[in-house]
């Protein structure tokens, strides 16, 4: 299939399939936040209490980069 394997195919998918999820979940945080009328600090505290599993799968795919390089 165009002189990729099966394996660089589901990481390609992986990465920007979950990337993809990720960003639309920070479109629902933000927008919770805009429905809601938290303000500032109630946005701040939305965004980090709900966006810290996505943060740390960012990180676990930085420190996994970083480490095999």
């Amino acid at each position: 299939m165009g002189g990729i394997s099966e394996e660089q195919f589901a990481e390609f998918g992986l990465t920007f399939g979950v990337a993809a999820f990720m960003l639309y979940m920070l479109f629902i945080l933000l927008q919770l936040a805009r429905e809601s009328k938290a303000g500032r600090f109630g946005t701040f505290v939305i965004l980090i209490g709900l966006g810290l599993g996505m943060m740390g799968f960012v990180a676990k795919g930085i420190i996994k980069w970083v480490l095999d390089n």
